[in-house]
């Protein structure tokens, strides 16, 4: 029999790569339910999807994101929403009977100043980034969820922790995109009105690693189809998540010269440092991932291409 996978937010950027990923899979059949049907901050709406429809298995994708400026500016947004969200989709699942879920999480819940690579058993050992502080803890505590459940009940709600993520249907907004399609648009637009130079904020100098949405729905499946033995084999039978990264990293300023030269702006970047620059280097120690049989395949500069291959033809319908 088919497997059937209720995808939450399948509408983003990370839940539509996973239904792309999902649907070339033959004995899988998704399930998803636009926000107009199903508002995942309403646990009795939640409760009585999960209560009225036959689901086997869950991908938590939805949740509220964005940059630095957005993270900034809407603090209590971030963390209201996604720790509700998370909460009501976790603990409905469980009351449906549901025993595997998969959590999507993020590299923000990791301390500011860490060792790195950062290895999983990272988590909770020192002070958050300020600037991503409310929506690093609604993820932190959706990870301790995930774990609870498992600990009280001997379920099988995993985790996964990707990453900085670009890609097709990304948040293009340059108030409150991700820094790579905040530079996409940026080159894009300067190319257009020929402009001399473009500013980008910060110094330039943190470093960062970069996945595609692609390799990360791969991740995803990779890591729901791996046996519950060959999984605590790996990672501790109380540790629900998993780091998703490519190991390698650049810097901004790095990643700007790259953006250029894909969109073919060949004019001046300046760096306004009066702009936050976050955590100074964030790279993932991906190797237990890898023991398990799973890399990523995608490199940076193709993967940039292909995403501005992608905004050049949806540009009039995207998210601004």
């Amino acid at each position: 029999m088919k497997t059937r996978i209720f995808l939450a937010g399948h509408h983003g950027m990370v839940g539509s790569a996973i239904m792309r990923k999902l649907q070339l899979c033959e004995d899988v059949i998704p399930v998803t339910r636009p926000k107009n049907e199903l508002d995942l901050l309403n646990q009795a709406a939640v409760d009585q999807f999960f209560q009225e429809t036959q689901i086997d298995e869950v991908y938590l994708a939805a949740a509220r994101v964005g940059g630095i400026h957005a993270n900034n500016s809407l603090p209590a947004d971030f963390i209201y929403e996604n720790l509700t969200i998370q909460s009501n989709v976790i603990s409905s699942a469980f009351r449906a009977g549901i025993r595997k879920l998969l959590f999507l999480g993020s590299s923000c819940i990791y301390p500011r100043e860490t060792a790195q690579p950062i290895k999983e058993e990272q988590l909770l050992t020192g002070k958050l980034e300020l600037t991503n502080e409310p929506y690093a803890i609604a993820k932190i505590a959706g990870i301790k969820l995930c774990e609870s459940f498992n600990r009280q009940h001997g379920l099988d709600y995993r985790s996964v922790m990707p990453t900085n993520l670009y890609g097709i249907n990304d948040n293009f907004n340059p108030l409150n995109s991700h820094v790579i399609p905040a530079m996409i648009n940026k080159f894009h637009a300067a190319k257009v009105r020929r402009l001399a130079k473009v500013e980008c904020w910060g110094s330039g100098l943190p470093k960062r690693e970069f996945l595609h949405v692609d390799d990360l729905a791969d991740a995803c499946v990779h890591v729901m189809n791996i046996s519950e033995n060959r999984l605590n084999s790996v990672i501790s039978p109380m540790q629900s998540h998993i780091n998703v990264g490519t190991e390698d990293e650049y810097s901004i300023s790095e990643l700007a010269i790259l953006i250029a030269e894909v969109v073919g702006f060949y004019g001046e970047i300046e760096w306004d440092t009066s702009k936050p620059d976050g955590t100074m280097r964030k790279l993932l120690d991906s190797s237990k991932l890898k023991d398990l049989g799973w890399t990523s395949t995608i490199p940076l500069k193709q993967g940039l291409a292909s995403t501005y291959d992608w905004y050049l033809k949806n540009i009039e319908y995207l998210r601004f």
